[in-house]
């Protein structure tokens, strides 16, 4: 990867939002210096590069910081047009149905699956898989609109739709382990659990995303510092 002098990536290991970057920085071939942060103490780097909301992932571009993970990934998209493929699609519509998706996955799946792991009974569980299967309808049919029968969301490569999603595929896995969720049920989801398998064989994945195990232990970590905290501050 050629290395881009003076970037760097503030992130958490497991973050969704911080594997959305990494696999971004990956696809564009942008080697960058990576910094993990420790989001139960947060260091004076991180507090200074974010100051409004604390979180990561944060890029810092010649001493000037980006944060918001999907204005990050548009960032690197922008900034590097010329190297590797674009990310974004190059049609407006297209471009502009990508992110109201990607804003669709964030603000109705995350919250969803994160309260599979955070709530208090079973039947708030229940209620919150049912979300949560609710929002996996809705994107499997912006799949089947989106790809126009390729295998991504993006057509026949990796786009700004497969990072967004892609970037949650490692949470749903530890959701199957530790609860025995599936999230993505083929019999329900057929194009998107296609999606998953060609997904999870590509180089990006690959590099990025770290193994379920890493995302289980963290997430006990979590359950022992529940007071005061949500899932979602702590993975960003």
């Amino acid at each position: 990867m050629a290395c881009e002098g003076g970037l760097k990536l503030l992130g958490l290991t497991v973050s969704p939002f911080v594997v959305r970057v990494r696999m971004a920085l990956h696809l564009k071939g942008i080697g960058y210096e990576y910094i993990e942060q420790d989001l139960f103490v947060k260091g004076e780097l991180l507090l200074v590069s974010n100051p409004v909301h604390k979180k990561v992932p944060v890029l810092i571009h010649d001493g000037k910081p980006i944060c918001e993970s999907l204005a990050v990934v548009q960032y690197v998209d922008e900034v590097w047009a010329d190297t590797g493929p674009s990310i974004l699609p190059a049609d407006p519509y297209e471009r502009a149905d990508a992110r109201f998706w990607a804003a669709y996955a964030d603000s109705k799946l995350l919250p969803a699956w994160v309260g599979i792991m955070w709530v208090a009974t079973e039947e708030e569980r229940a209620e919150k898989v049912q979300d949560t299967l609710t929002a996996i309808g809705h994107l499997e049919e912006a799949f089947r609109k989106c790809s126009n029968g390729k295998p991504f969301f993006g057509g026949d490569s990796v786009g700004y739709l497969d990072l967004v999603l892609g970037s949650q595929l490692l949470w749903f896995e530890a959701l199957q382990k530790m609860f025995g969720v599936v999230v993505i049920e083929e019999s329900m989801a057929p194009h998107l659990a296609a999606w998953v398998k060609r997904f999870g064989e590509t180089d990006t994945a690959k590099e990025v995303v770290p193994d379920v195990d890493t995302a289980v232990e963290y997430l006990k970590k979590l359950q022992s510092h529940r007071a005061g905290a949500t899932v979602a501050q702590l993975l960003s």
